[in-house]
């Protein structure tokens, strides 16, 4: 390992441990004794995706992290809750081994994760992922999702409002008191 301070070519590893993603080594240099830290990460192989015009483009977790988080836009979701669907996606992609994927499959993996988590995001990716050409497709997607699912709040989501503060409907009539 070459030394970011003399460049020398040789430095000794005085300390290793295991990181997320890889191994962080601390190492010495051998001719001006400067400590400094390195990381090994495995570099994956590119994993292309074949987009609907048939375009091939190098796998971006970037873009589907945008995707997925302007779905999640201004609901309450749990900002890691958003990083784990992609960390799941990507790990799925890189586990299948395959050298190409098409767009679809990803995003019929991200539908599937957000149809779990969150009703709005859902319809929101789907809105723009299936192109719907009419409000009567997008009305149908709707439709079939309330008949699919019949709880309001998917377990994994977070309330919009707080159990102790969701409010109580008044009952009897207005104005008057018992």
């Amino acid at each position: 390992m070459k030394c970011p301070h003399c460049g020398y070519n040789d430095s000794k590893v005085l300390d290793s441990r295991d990181v997320d993603d890889g191994v962080r080594r601390r190492r010495q240099c051998l001719s001006c004794d400067s400590r400094f830290t390195t990381y090994e990460r495995v570099q994956r192989t590119g994993l292309f995706v074949i987009k609907k015009d048939r375009r091939r483009e190098l796998f971006d977790k970037g873009k589907l992290l945008n995707g997925i988080r302007k779905a999640f836009e201004k609901r309450p979701v749990a900002a890691n809750t958003i990083d784990q669907i992609a960390d799941d996606i990507e790990a799925e992609l890189y586990k299948q081994g395959r050298q190409e994927v098409h767009s679809a499959i990803i995003g019929d993996m991200v539908m599937a994760s957000l149809k779990q988590i969150d009703q709005i995001a859902y319809i929101r990716f789907a809105s723009v992922y299936r192109d719907f050409a009419d409000i009567t497709k997008l009305k149908q997607e709707v439709d079939n999702l309330a008949r699919g699912n019949g709880r309001s709040v998917p377990a994994a989501q977070l309330p919009l409002i707080p159990d102790n503060e969701t409010p109580v409907a008044e009952t009897g009539s207005r104005g008057k008191s018992k």
